[in-house]
Parts: structure tokens; sequence; C-alpha cells
């Protein structure tokens, strides 16, 4: 069996005003020993002035990403670098700076998903875009041995169905699957049937979780939102930990909620059920 971890997603931070810096002091506190953090390419005002947790790749990453990870005992399990698959004009050459930063900081993977969407291209056209971006990106991480895990977020990967059509349009061993049990779950899915078919193919997970309110309100209306506190709202986490402590690879659960309180509380509750199911 493999091993399940805790990580925290940097997005928890977005209400809080606080830096890059102050949101991994956050997760080493709290006690995660796995971080995600948001990479984006060029400079803006917000993340330069420290009012929010993303990081430049203009930046050394060995100087900062790396240096601020090791400084604090954390991990980086991936980096969130989200790119529109169907505008290769926008996504492949940031992709693949995605893919160098995550081999030089140690990050075994980058996070992508299908979205946005260009607004005068066929389906057929977007399949066609979506594979050019993809075998482009996956070529780069596999000669650096990074995996490229497409996320449960936009309309072609809005289903079970969805998803494996856009897997199936590259043949590689680096294209794998960071499930958003969240998204999954307000895309009208299982999200712990649809783990349960693809645990295989599944090297990260969103551990999000959504409000009883907000999934009467928004479920089949939107496909993703930050989550409340895991255990707070509807999935159920106990199928979820024990589905992958019986996989035959690691996985680390990346936290992915909207405010410090609501990581804290993840973590505690998380925690006790990968204790459960450890060894």
């Amino acid at each position: 069996m493999g091993a399940v971890t805790l990580g925290l997603n940097l997005e928890f931070s977005r209400f809080e005003n606080g830096s890059f810096e102050w949101a991994m002091d956050q997760a080493a506190e709290i006690g995660y020993t796995h971080v995600e953090p948001m990479v984006y390419w060029g400079r803006e005002l917000l993340s330069t002035a420290g009012y929010f947790h993303t990081v430049s790749m203009w930046d050394d990453p060995l100087l900062r990403m790396a240096a601020a990870a090791r400084s604090r005992g954390l991990t980086i399990s991936s980096l969130s670098s989200h790119a529109p698959l169907a505008k290769p004009d926008v996504s492949v050459d940031y992709l693949r700076q995605a893919v160098r930063c995550a081999a030089e900081v140690g990050s075994p993977m980058i996070m992508l998903d299908d979205g946005p969407l260009p607004d005068w291209t066929t389906e057929a056209e977007n399949y066609t875009l979506m594979r050019y971006t993809l075998q482009e990106v996956c070529r780069s991480a596999e000669a650096r041995g990074i995996k490229v895990a497409v996320e449960t977020h936009g309309e072609y990967t809005a289903t079970p169905e969805r998803l494996q059509r856009l897997l199936d349009l590259v043949d590689s061993p680096a294209l794998t699957v960071n499930l958003d049990t969240g998204n999954a779950y307000l895309s009208e899915n299982d999200p712990h049937a649809w783990l349960e078919d693809i645990v295989g193919q599944v090297t990260h997970l969103h551990a999000k979780d959504i409000g009883h309110d907000d999934a009467r309100r928004l479920r089949g209306k939107v496909r993703g939102m930050l989550g409340c506190a895991c255990g707070e709202g509807v999935i159920d986490w106990d199928r979820i930990v024990r589905t992958l402590s019986a996989a035959d690879h690691d996985v680390v659960l990346s936290v992915e909620c909207g405010s410090r309180d609501a990581a804290v509380k993840s973590h505690a509750h998380l925690s006790e059920l990968i204790a459960k199911y450890a060894g």
C-alpha cells in the first residue's frame, strides 16, 4: 500500500491578505507536511507587495520556494500552474516553465485544468488544441521525471467519461489525475465512486468539502469554488481516505479551503482518518 500524506493548497490564504511566506508559516504551524504553491508568469502588484500568496516564476525558485519549504520542514507536493489547455499560445511556454520550476524545487508534479476555452472554437477544434498542449508539456515533463496532473475543474473534465477522453488524447506516463472532490460533486458526480474507479491514475487529490448550504444552492450551477472545512460538508472523508490508503502508490491529500480556520479543522479531521488507515 502507498502512503497518504496531508498537504495544504495555499489558496486558503486568499482572503487573509497574506504573502507566500505567511501562508507557508501557517501551513507549518498548523502541522501540514506538504504544501501546494501557486505560480504565475510575470509581475503583479498584490503578490509583489506581500498581500497575496502566489509566486512569480521569474523569481529564482531555489532561492524562494525551495528555501521557504526547506526552512519550515515542508515538502512541495505540486505546483498549481493552471493554464487554458485549448489556448496553446498562452499555455505551452507557461507550462513548460512550470515543469522546469517543479523540477528545480523538488515538486513531483504540476497541476493544470481544461479551461477557460476560446469563444470561437468547435469541440473538435478544442480537442485538437488541448492535445497539442498536453503533448508538448508531457514531453518536457517526461524528460525531467515530473507528472502532469489534470484537475477535474472545467467542461472537459466534468464527468468521468469527459476526463478519460481528455487523458486518452496523449499517450504519456507523465499524464495523471488530480481529483478535486468538491469540483466533482458540484458537477453532479459521486466523487467517492469516481475515485474508486480511477484511483490508479490519481497521484494527487484536492481535499475539498462543500458546505450543505452551498451544495443545495450551487450544485449543477458551478464547477468549482473554495471549500469549507473537511468534515463539515457533503464529502465522506472516511471513504475517500480508505480508498486512497488501499492504493499501490503514494498520494497527497491537498486541502483546498477558504480560510486558516478551515485549514486547522481540516487538518484535525483528516489526520485522524489517515492514522486510522495507516499500516
